[in-house]
């Protein structure tokens, strides 16, 4: 979903978010509780207490995208909904893998590999 050319850093909210919340009241626990700015590249993501909804709020240019997602069956590999840890990096690769079901480490995944060119 969300493309990786592009490495946007990714913040997951560790703990269970009220979903009624909308970007107001997502945008006050981002800049009060993260101390970040919301209005950044970073993507934040959120997910409720049954870790069936996540909402991701995105600043692009000249406002705010609330992207939401409900799953009809199942739960998302949410880590630490019971920790009082706040933000979580991850990068949007691991994220489309949460989105998909699965969970953010996967041993079974090729590392990514920088590769600088050299002249012989």
């Amino acid at each position: 979903m969300f493309a990786t050319a592009n490495q946007q850093t990714v913040i997951l909210i560790c703990g269970p978010t009220d979903m009624r919340k909308a970007i107001d009241g997502l945008s006050n626990i981002v800049a009060y509780e993260l101390e970040k700015e919301p209005c950044s590249e970073l993507l934040f993501v959120f997910c409720n207490r049954q870790r069936n909804k996540i909402k991701i709020l995105q600043w692009a240019s000249s406002g705010f995208w609330l992207h939401y997602k409900r799953l009809e069956k199942g739960v998302f590999q949410w880590p630490g909904i019971e920790d009082e840890a706040l933000g979580l990096t991850i990068s949007t690769r691991q994220l489309n893998w949460l989105l998909d079901g699965l969970p953010l480490q996967l041993p079974q995944a090729h590392s990514i590999l920088q590769y600088h060119y050299h002249d012989c």
